[in-house]
C-alpha cells in the first residue's frame, strides 16, 4: 500500500493497495515521485493488467478536515484494501504506521516504495489516479493552475488562493487555507 497526496492543499487523498502475480514481474517499477508521468502512465496500465488485485481508496476533503491528514491517509488505506478482490495474507505498507482495521498481518517500511515492488504499484496507480483527478477538477476550476501543481502548495497555487478565493475542494485545516479564510 501507499498513499498519494498528503501535502497539497486541494484535492483528496489517495491510496492504492496491489498484490502483484509473483510469476509476472513488471519491469522498471519505482517510487512513483522518480518516475516521469509517461512513464508513470505506462507502468499503471501494465499494473492494473498484470496484478493479482489493485485497489484505490481515498479520504475526502471534508474527512481531511475533519479527523487530519495523517488519520484521512490510513483511512484511504484501509479502503483501498478493504476494496481488493482478492483478501491479502499480510500487507506492506510505505511509512511508519499501519493503518487500524486491516485483514491481514501488515509492516509498516519507511521508503517502501523505493524498495518493495508491490509497494511502488501502489505508489504508481494512487499516483496517475489523482494526478489525473486533479486535471479533471482543473476544469472545474479554472485558473487556480490545478492541472500544473496537482494542488500542491506552489507560489501560483497561493497566489491563485488569494486572487481567486477558497473553493470547496481545499482543505480548510490547511494553514495557507485557513490563513485565508480567517
Amino acid at each position: 500500500m501507499d498513499e498519494v497526496g498528503r501535502g497539497p492543499l486541494a484535492g483528496a487523498v489517495v491510496a492504492a493497495a496491489v498484490i502483484l502475480d509473483p510469476a509476472r514481474p513488471i519491469i522498471g517499477l519505482d517510487d512513483s515521485k522518480k518516475l516521469s508521468e509517461k512513464r508513470r502512465e505506462l507502468l499503471a496500465e501494465v499494473i492494473r493488467a498484470n496484478a493479482l488485485a489493485w485497489s484505490l481508496g481515498r479520504a475526502e476533503v471534508e474527512e481531511i478536515d475533519r479527523i487530519n491528514i495523517l488519520q484521512a491517509s490510513l483511512l484511504a488505506m484501509r479502503r483501498a484494501v478493504e476494496g481488493l478482490a482478492l483478501v491479502p495474507t499480510s500487507a506492506l505498507i510505505d511509512g511508519n504506521r499501519i493503518p487500524e482495521g486491516l485483514p491481514c498481518a501488515a509492516r509498516a517500511i519507511v521508503g517502501g516504495d523505493a524498495s518493495e515492488p508491490a509497494i511502488a504499484a501502489a505508489s504508481i496507480l494512487a499516483k496517475v489516479a489523482r494526478d489525473r483527478e486533479m486535471v479533471q477538477l482543473a476544469a472545474q476550476y479554472p485558473g487556480y493552475g490545478l492541472e500544473k501543481h496537482k494542488g500542491y502548495p506552489t507560489r501560483a497555487h497561493i497566489e491563485a488562493l488569494q486572487s481567486l478565493g477558497v473553493t470547496a475542494i481545499h482543505r480548510r485545516s490547511f494553514a495557507p487555507v485557513r490563513r485565508l479564510l480567517d
